[in-house]
């Protein structure tokens, strides 16, 4: 079987050379399309089908960051991201907006053609459920419903947004620009209290379960599978 694999990254020469490298070593596995920006990548990703895409995240026009999110609107295709930007916080708001893994620049090819192999047999085994379930909290993403115990409550889109962002990422500490950049967009110029405004909605719409989001202070919110005591 030849998988197909889209890069996007805007350096010519590390394109060419993961081109060639990966033409030597997989061509009889992997198809490489590679691309100089995001803009042409979206391009790509709406007239055909990738397996694995890989994405430079400082990219002119579309980067990185803002290419996984329209990517992850409509697909779960394995994505990793390939970046010179190893702080801490570029690799959480990776993660929070949807990649499976990153390489950071400088890398090895053989590394990197191992990454790859490796997410496209994880992807094999994936098993995609429509539901999310955190504590008390269910919510149906072919639907859109949620229930709390069993019983259904009405959200407004927004609380919609947030609660499905924190479920896909239960555990973690989600900082207010995270939710900001997922809910309200990039181009979002207000103050960042309208995310707690939203996040008093989500806990009263959601009764005692609302207890599960708890304030992390100084960092965002988090969203536990139990109620704090």
């Amino acid at each position: 079987m030849t998988y197909r694999i889209l890069l996007a990254e805007d350096d010519a020469s590390l394109r060419e050379i993961i081109t060639d490298y990966f033409s030597a070593k997989a061509a009889d596995t992997l198809a490489l399309t590679a691309v100089p920006d995001g803009n042409a990548a979206l391009g790509c990703i709406q007239t055909a089908h990738f397996d694995l895409i890989m994405l430079d995240v400082m990219m002119p026009g579309m980067d990185g960051f803002a290419l996984c999110r329209e990517i992850r609107k409509n697909s779960d295709v394995p994505l990793l991201f390939l970046t010179a930007r190893a702080r801490e916080e570029d690799l959480l708001h990776g993660y929070a907006l949807g990649c499976d893994d990153y390489v950071t620049k400088p890398f090895s090819l053989a590394a990197l053609l191992a990454k790859v192999h490796a997410l496209l047999n994880r992807a094999k085994g994936t098993v995609i459920s429509h539901d999310l379930v955190v504590g008390d909290i269910r919510m149906d993403l072919r639907t859109l419903a949620v229930t709390v115990h069993g019983e259904a409550i009405t959200l407004a889109p927004k609380e919609f947004a947030l609660l499905q962002f924190l479920m896909e990422h239960k555990g973690w500490t989600v900082s207010r620009d995270m939710l900001l950049d997922h809910v309200w967009g990039m181009d979002y110029f207000g103050t960042d209290r309208v995310v707690d405004s939203h996040i008093r909605k989500l806990r009263a719409a959601l009764g005692s379960a609302g207890k599960q989001i708890r304030t992390v202070i100084g960092r965002g919110y988090q969203l536990t599978e139990q109620t704090k005591t």
